[in-house]
């Protein structure tokens, strides 16, 4: 889902919860400055940019990013797999046991 169809979807709830922020002269004036420009009341800008930052830190954080040997070492285990060890025989037999009933 885009930033834009989250945004449009985000107006379409009710709003019944109150958040409070304390910020310096500067930093409001910046903020309606920025709201200004895209045409929006300042409210609408905090809360739709607050959201919008809130899901991409969300989605940064379910992002797993590797090293150039982190992703060699996952790739070479992927084409080279290590052979299951009597533990994990073990517990397949279990699994398969279990799942039949």
């Amino acid at each position: 889902m885009s930033t834009v169809e989250n945004t449009d979807r985000h107006r379409a709830i009710v709003r019944s919860q109150r958040l409070e922020a304390r910020v310096s002269p500067e930093q409001k004036a910046l903020f309606q400055r920025a709201a200004d420009l895209q045409g929006r009341m300042l409210t609408d800008f905090v809360v739709a940019s607050t959201y919008e930052a809130a899901i991409r830190t969300i989605d940064d954080m379910h992002t797993v990013r590797l090293t150039a040997e982190e992703s060699r070492i996952f790739a070479e285990a992927l084409l080279h797999p290590r052979a299951p060890t009597a533990d994990l025989k073990a517990a397949a037999r279990r699994y398969v046991e279990t799942a039949d009933r």
